[in-house]
């Protein structure tokens, strides 16, 4: 239910404030400041209008400063900043409540409610309006630029965003080196006095990058204050502009944001009437709040279509771990230096080391057909594999000509048969302009073929040359496979784009991102053991990762000897992932040969779910541990996972959560004696338990380990 409401009652607290603004408001006309609380009362958000008419705004949770007194606006190209020179022309505040409900998600409701300040600004020197809006949630702060239609600010061009973030100390945070075209990047962990210290060796090589300072980062950015306030900034609907970093004064601890310049250093393009994305502050005392959070979801739009029973959570496995290791290739033949129409792929002799062969797939549909899993992801079917990688080609892919050792119409009907669905693969290779070119046709080969997923790539440089993977250009052609997927009845899931920023919500056929480290790292030599401890708190803010875990097999040399890298992990904590790593979208990433080794463990992957009507946060502290419970959807049942970095731990945890008066029976999967994720990966055990809700837990966690739980009503 709504509750609109154009005023509220001031608290004694503010009282005198608002007698001293009502002297001004006799004198000016107008209040140059204005206060709001969540509806909590435990955030207040200021906003001042200071000296020179310079807009600011400052945040405290609890009273301790979360955001101390900070500036906002924007530099434009060949044109005055709307910066400062501002007066007040009105405000106007609201409260908003309704719950509503996911067409998936963590939850089965949720509840959006927050009370809004909406300021509207007059630069008097230049008759340009600009309306701030503020809204506080009892989580955290959004806010967003409004750039209402205008005779003189019509057509317009950013210089760069100045929106800041002023922090009340040197506080701890969870970071990746700002970069215009990768998040595929390690997490670093330091006080953000050390980033600029810090910054070279982390910012490691990728097939993409565009780092622009010695300390810029990127959102989402998790900081814990010494105070222990857990803060998380980030910025939600990203819609027609360019992706946020924020530029760090590690003298003052002013973040200020810094936009992803386009091919010729624009950061935007904006014509009015228009709307910047929201700019978020998450905040509490409890970390688990923070993953709890539904603040970037709520500040976007509900969703745009009126049907969406074709949209669905996936269980899958596929031909993609075997390539990733280097078992198996996507590419035919070994032939490089060749252009797409160049090659008669009939009349050329395979490598033999080609996965996506009509045989194998089927192997891969059988396997699924037997466990239960929905799909079966396939890479490498399409011809152009032989020479794509780092060649800033216009023209590599078709998406529509398979190779010869692939038969999609008899594919397709084998997998119909199975009740399977195969999953489709784009790889662009940055090239967004050939994508989009023959993005009608491919959908179409989907439709007649049965394929209702696809997996989208952005390997390399961006093509045109110039532009990166964030900026407003690039960040729209994202905007347009989505819209234009959903027109087919197509789920997309987002490889190598721009991070997610709540945009599924509006846009639910989005099932899947990656927009971070993901497993595949793994087999280019590692991820840190505490990497699954930290993506919760940063990526996951902006919506569902697909990390593809559940590797069972942690020695890469086992599928290919000239490749020493390891899994980080033990086997018991990627049982856990499919539970901390939240998405609606979950592969069995593993070889089906050596799931077939651990069909004991597997049970746990083959019962999981992958959507929910109830997630609580058990326990959690960024970089260290966290525990998380889940509902599943329409169901009695309950999976706990929980994951800790290279220390180990032992997890104490309540079954609280579950139905008074009921008996449950809880499978656990936990590290085996003396696991450890470099030196005993692959121990581990299952025990069964009666449960109820009074039941507690002290669980050992080995280092880079962690342990899953089953939890069915007795007798079902």
């Amino acid at each position: 239910m709504k509750y609109p409401s154009t005023s509220r009652p001031l608290s004694f607290r503010s009282l005198g404030r608002h007698l001293l603004l009502l002297g001004a408001c006799l004198l000016s006309g107008l209040a140059n400041a204005e206060e709001i609380q969540s509806p909590n009362k435990q955030l207040t958000l200021d906003f001042t209008l200071q000296a020179d008419g310079v807009p600011t705004y400052s945040l405290t949770y609890k009273g301790r400063p979360v955001i101390k007194t900070s500036k906002l606006g924007l530099e434009l190209k060949n044109a005055p900043a709307l910066t400062s020179g501002f007066t007040v022309a009105g405000s106007k505040q609201s409260t908003f409540d309704e719950t509503w409900q996911p067409v998936w998600g963590e939850t089965k409701n949720i509840r959006n409610n927050y009370n809004e300040l909406a300021v509207t600004l007059n630069q008097a020197a230049t008759s340009r309006t600009v309306i701030v809006h503020f809204r506080v949630f009892n989580d955290g702060l959004g806010f967003r630029y409004e750039f209402p239609r205008q005779p003189k600010l019509d057509y317009f061009t950013i210089k760069e965003e100045k929106s800041e973030f002023a922090l009340a100390g040197d506080h701890k945070a969870f970071w990746l080196p700002g970069d215009y075209d990768t998040q595929e990047y390690s997490t670093v962990t330091s006080n953000l006095s050390q980033v600029r210290g810090l910054m070279k060796e982390a910012t490691t090589p990728n097939a993409s990058q565009t780092p622009f300072s010695a300390t810029g980062v990127q959102t989402p950015l998790m900081l814990k204050s010494k105070d222990g306030l857990y803060i998380n900034i980030h910025e939600a609907a990203l819609i027609d502009y360019s992706a946020m970093h924020l530029e760090l004064d590690d003298k003052n601890f002013v973040l200020t944001s810094h936009l992803t310049p386009d091919a010729v250093g624009d950061k935007g393009l904006i014509q009015t009437p228009a709307v910047s994305p929201w700019r978020t502050v998450i905040v509490s005392d409890k970390a688990g709040d923070i993953l709890e959070s539904k603040l970037v979801l709520n500040l976007n739009e509900p969703t745009k279509f009126k049907d969406v029973s074709w949209i669905k959570p996936v269980k899958y496995v596929g031909v993609w771990w075997e390539m990733i290791t280097g078992k198996s290739t996507w590419s035919y033949t070994n032939q490089e230096n060749i252009k797409l129409d160049s090659i008669d792929y009939s009349k050329v002799k395979p490598n033999g080391t080609h996965a996506a062969n009509t045989a194998h797939v089927k192997e891969y549909i059988d396997f699924a057909a037997k466990h239960g899993f929905d799909g079966v992801l396939v890479e490498g079917w399409n011809i152009g594999w032989e020479d794509w990688f780092g060649k800033h080609k216009d023209y590599v892919f078709d998406f529509v000509t398979p190779y010869p050792d692939f038969n999609v119409p008899e594919l397709q009907q084998y997998a119909a048969s199975k009740n399977v669905k195969i999953i489709m693969h784009h790889e662009t290779s940055g090239a967004i302009r050939n994508y989009e070119r023959h993005l009608d046709s491919a959908f179409q080969f989907m439709n007649k073929y049965g394929y209702t997923a696809v997996k989208t790539g952005y390997v390399g440089d961006i093509v045109p040359l110039g532009h990166h993977h964030y900026d407003q250009w690039v960040n729209n052609h994202y905007q347009y496979v989505l819209e234009k997927a959903a027109e087919h009845k197509i789920m997309v899931n987002g490889h190598e784009a721009v991070r997610p920023t709540g945009l599924a919500r509006t846009f639910p056929n989005l099932i899947g991102n990656e927009a971070a480290r993901g497993t595949e790292y793994e087999a280019f030599g590692g991820n840190n053991a505490d990497h699954t401890t930290i993506l919760p708190f940063t990526r996951l803010i902006g919506g569902p990762m697909d990390y593809t875990p559940g590797i069972f097999q942690t020695k890469v040399s086992a599928y290919n000897p000239s490749n020493t890298s390891f899994v980080h992990t033990t086997l018991a904590r990627q049982l856990a992932l499919y539970v901390t790593m939240y998405s609606p979208l979950q592969m069995a990433a593993d070889l089906p040969e050596t799931y077939n080794k651990h069909l004991d463990a597997f049970q746990f992957i083959k019962d999981v779910a992958v959507d929910w009507d109830d997630s609580k946060v058990l326990e959690a502290e960024p970089g260290d541990y966290i525990t998380i419970a889940r509902k599943a959807k329409g169901k009695s049942s309950w999976f706990v996972g929980s994951t800790c970095d290279e220390q180990g731990r032992t997890s104490k945890i309540n079954f609280s959560f579950l139905d008074p008066g009921k008996k449950y029976t809880a499978t656990i999967y936990a590290d085996g004696k003396n696991a450890h994720y470099e030196k005993n990966p692959q121990a581990y055990a299952i025990r069964k338990m009666t449960v109820t809700n009074k039941t507690k837990l002290s669980q050992l966690c080995a280092p880079g380990g962690g342990y899953a739980i089953s939890i069915m009503e007795a007798g079902k």
